[in-house]
């Protein structure tokens, strides 16, 4: 099962000229495929240098104005085989406008291959509870009554992969079928916790935000001290999407006895990569044996510009190539018929040896106002050092770079319902910032003059992503704000008082 499932860590670089080459095969009759000569491509001696040479670099706003959208419109064969049937909604945590992002039978027969690999990896793991597995798995994900389009349905990813999901998985699967239906998010949270009673959980997935504001509600509803009186067989949960670090201090405090937290990277394009070890130290290991071809641009000033916008003819690597401690952009190639596609998260290897890497933070969600390249991750540890410094439980925040007289500085807005001393906040991030990051401790001594903290609560965050239409599912608060969000962000706080 083991070689079936090419779970050895082999050669990364023969598994990556496979899975080219079988993409590459498929599509070779799309449209896409006779443009760029994918039969011809097949055919040379270095059909990735061949491929790199042929065909070029797209975001989402290139290929779906080229390609995509013509197979929203019901034509089939544009960039992959066939007629697209699901397209997965997604903003990113950038973007107003919704993404269209098509989802292929292709793509998901791939990411339920890796979704076993990571349950599987579960033998490597000592002292965990073996039997809760066998438990319920409370998935929060998007509803799956999706929506109806010309020939297509339109959905979250997670709404998607449920109502997608195997025969075999449907007797694990919490909650009912009626629940997952539920587009409303609060009421289906409330038909959740009305239910929960009922059900043995021994897995959660989703969101760090809203599986805590679930188990919140269900303590609260039935007046337990922690879940595991309620869900005793409680042991494991599954998360991704954002860093989980700064929600772990108030995670905890539900909890009647520790859980095995699994990190996945599942975006709307594809399953990425996925925790596979206990002692990874946070990394995931990249699925470069799967579905997906892989291309790494590294995210420094010779290949993005200033406002995170990929340059003319960047670097480009491949898996073989990387270094460890370095961050790069993500170009993916895909059986949905994405094609050399700059995802827009940037990542950084954590041990090459077994292509295991953490997410560091998006194209667009870093702050160099001055040089200071102050990426998500930098933020993350920042904010979960003292957090912990000052026992504080901060749930989310978002920062933003604005003007301060000649020169600049940077406003942290965290959500904390704590009693917060705001100058000892500030010090303690700005401490660990120039610890973690040379280039932001150089600045704080010349451009970047301030750092401002605004305290909120919790739920002004969550107020804010409701107005969006951005609740529960895969939805999540940016890290960072930018132009017309930071806009809207400033607006909202306005409305409501601050």
């Amino acid at each position: 099962m083991a070689k079936a499932l090419r779970l050895a860590n082999g050669d990364v670089c023969k598994h990556q000229l496979r899975i080219l080459k079988k993409l590459l095969h498929k599509a070779r009759f799309t449209e896409f495929g006779q443009k760029y000569h994918f039969d011809n491509i097949l055919m040379q001696p270095d059909p990735v240098k061949a491929f790199q040479q042929n065909v070029p670099i797209y975001n989402y706003s290139s290929i779906y104005k080229e390609w995509w959208h013509r197979s929203l419109e019901n034509k089939p064969d544009v960039c992959w085989p066939g007629k697209v049937k699901y397209y997965a909604l997604s903003s990113g945590t950038s973007d107003a406008a919704s993404k269209y992002l098509p989802i292929t039978n292709d793509l998901l027969q791939g990411n339920k291959l890796v979704m076993i690999k990571q349950l599987l990896s579960l033998r490597n793991y000592t002292d965990i509870n073996v039997r809760s597995i066998g438990r319920g798995w409370l998935l929060l994900s998007g509803s799956t009554d999706l929506q109806k389009g010309v020939g297509h349905y339109l959905g979250d990813l997670s709404g998607i992969t449920v109502k997608k999901s195997p025969f075999w998985f449907q007797p694990f699967y919490k909650p009912t079928k009626e629940i997952a239906r539920e587009k409303d998010w609060n009421k289906k949270l409330e038909e959740i916790v009305d239910n929960a009673a009922d059900w043995d959980i021994g897995f959660i997935v989703g969101v760090p935000a809203w599986v805590q504001m679930c188990m919140e509600m269900v303590i609260e509803k039935y007046k337990l001290n922690h879940i595991h009186e309620i869900w005793p067989n409680l042991s494991y949960f599954v998360h991704g999407g954002v860093s989980f670090e700064p929600y772990k201090k108030g995670f905890n405090k539900l909890l009647g006895k520790p859980l095995t937290y699994i990190e996945t990277y599942l975006a709307s394009e594809g399953f990425i990569a996925y925790q596979n070890r206990q002692d990874a130290g946070g990394g995931m290991r990249l699925v470069v044996s799967d579905h997906i071809f892989f291309e790494f641009v590294p995210f420094d000033d010779s290949n993005f510009t200033p406002d995170g916008d990929l340059v003319e003819n960047p670097e480009i690597l491949l898996a073989h190539q990387v270094s460890e401690g370095k961050d790069y952009a993500l170009l993916i190639s895909t059986p949905a018929g994405a094609w050399r596609y700059l995802l827009g998260d940037t990542i950084r290897f954590t041990d090459v040896s077994r292509s295991e890497i953490i997410i560091s933070g998006r194209t667009k969600h870093f702050l160099s106002l001055v040089g200071e390249h102050l990426s998500v991750d930098n933020m993350n540890k920042a904010i979960q050092l003292a957090a912990e410094q000052l026992d504080l439980a901060i749930t989310e925040f978002t920062v933003t770079g604005e003007p301060h007289g000649s020169f600049f500085a940077h406003r942290w807005f965290v959500a904390c319902d704590q009693v917060v001393d705001k100058a000892a906040l500030a010090a303690s991030i700005d401490q660990h910032l120039k610890a973690l990051n040379d280039d932001y401790a150089v600045e704080r001594k010349s451009a970047l003059k301030e750092i401002f903290i605004e305290v909120l609560p919790e739920e002004t965050f969550l107020k804010f992503l409701e107005i969006r239409g951005k609740m529960g599912g895969q939805h999540k608060f940016p890290r960072v704000l930018k132009g017309g969000l930071l806009e809207a962000w400033k607006n909202f706080l306005t409305e409501q008082g601050y």
